[in-house]
């Protein structure tokens, strides 16, 4: 068994760890040993409970892993033990991979927040809100009004653009999202896709209401349109190759990899109603900005450490600090009178930046860290990054329904297991 010094070596060279920005390290937080085996031991009780087949924990501090381990199995039919090389669908952790892809266009001067979406995608310039009326009969109808102003590109980064997902919240604009389909036809292009979201109706109007949905795969449609590349085109070129990033695709193209791919417990496969876990196996020709990629734990270690680093790795820069400051601004705040839809909202003591959710107070009980950012993936995973303890965190898992008790439960542990 490797000693803790060839561990840390070991895990330095496969996540490819660089150093860590000047003066972070003083200020920052430690862990304890202790309290760093209390999350080993709740992720151990939540695999022998059968919760999930098995799970990796990375955390990562002054560019140097300070805590790694596997948990139990990549999938209980084949008990293939859990390994840094598996592969996880990451779904909505590809929404910062895509905004950094634009945001690499907005650096450029190709692309400003403050575009209209009809600029690069014209249909848009053409789309109603759907607004809920009721007759004196009691009855629902849905009527259409112009937009009292246009889509920006700035309204897809953060969620305000009006386009839901349409499996949550009901009503009858929900509705008609659930009934298009939209997840459903996996043969459709990103244009092709964001073709049939023009005919259909915003759910509000611009810049009123954070509403999670299908902003960034619009999104990711624009960098295809500015860029002159498919989107996994442009990301390969630009991130993806660059960063080492070689087991980040769409789908898992080579059947030898396969055995490699984390799978949920059997009877946790359920997305929403209206959709299962997909089978990465299978080619796609979506390319999903909001939620297409897979990858694994050292494959999104890069990024996140080039996030941390404040847009630089190992030599090479890929976005300016100011931009990823940007980023992990909250763009949502009260002055802005922008109403928060609850179903997916990040909570109350948080905010919504360019990508991200964002960190805005430090909830009662808690030692969680103001300026955090992060995100989360519907299959299970989450990552965090945390400028003030130079420090970001990722937990792969496949666990659908158990997502959010468990990532609010580790992230506790996580915080316990540091100082004050």
């Amino acid at each position: 068994m490797f000693g803790r010094r060839a561990l840390i070596a070991a895990l330095v060279l496969l996540f490819g760890a660089v150093g860590a920005q000047a003066g972070s390290e003083r200020r920052a937080r430690t862990f304890s040993p202790e309290g760093l085996a209390k999350v080993s031991d709740y992720i151990r009780s939540e695999v022998a409970a059968g919760t999930f087949p098995g799970a990796i924990l990375l955390l990562q501090q002054h560019g140097k892993p300070v805590y790694y381990e596997n948990f139990g199995v990549r999938d209980v039919a084949t008990e293939i033990s859990m390994s840094a090389d598996t592969i996880f669908r990451l779904y909505s952790m590809s929404k910062p991979v895509t905004t950094v892809m634009a945001m690499m266009l907005v650096e450029e001067g190709k692309l400003s927040l403050d575009d209209p979406v009809a600029k690069y995608i014209p249909a848009f310039g053409k789309m109603k809100v759907g607004v809920e009326t009721k007759a004196e009969d009691g009855k629902v109808a849905l009527a259409l009004e112009p937009l009292s102003r246009s889509v920006t590109i700035k309204d897809l980064m953060r969620h305000t653009a009006g386009l839901p997902y349409g499996y949550y919240g009901g009503g009858l604009v929900n509705k008609l999202y659930a009934d298009a389909g939209l997840f459903d036809n996996k043969a459709l292009t990103n244009a092709e896709l964001v073709a049939k979201i023009t005919t259909l109706p915003l759910a509000e109007q611009p810049g009123t209401n954070w509403d999670y949905g299908h902003s960034t795969d619009v999104l990711g449609r624009i960098v295809e349109v500015v860029s002159g590349k498919s989107l996994f085109g442009f990301e390969k070129e630009r991130l993806l190759d660059p960063l080492g990033m070689t087991d980040t695709a769409y789908y898992v193209a080579d059947p030898a990899k396969w055995p490699r791919i984390a799978e949920p417990m059997p009877q946790d496969r359920a997305i929403s109603p209206m959709t299962q876990v997909r089978d990465p196996r299978k080619p796609l020709r979506w390319e999903s900005g909001g939620g297409g990629l897979v990858g694994t734990v050292g494959d999104y270690a890069r990024f996140s450490q080039m996030l941390l680093n404040g847009g630089s790795y190992e030599g090479r820069r890929y976005l300016k600090p100011e931009t990823i400051a940007l980023m992990a601004s909250d763009h949502i705040g009260p002055e802005t009178k922008i109403a928060r839809d609850q179903n997916y909202y990040p909570g109350g003591s948080s905010g919504f930046g360019l990508g991200f959710a964002v960190r805005t107070s430090v909830p009662s009980g808690t030692s969680w860290p103001l300026g955090e950012y992060r995100w989360d993936g519907v299959g299970g995973t989450f990552f965090f990054i945390d400028p003030e303890d130079d420090l970001f965190g990722i937990f792969m898992v496949q666990t659908p329904s158990q997502r959010g008790r468990i990532q609010l439960a580790l992230k506790t542990l996580i915080y316990q297991a540091m100082g004050r």
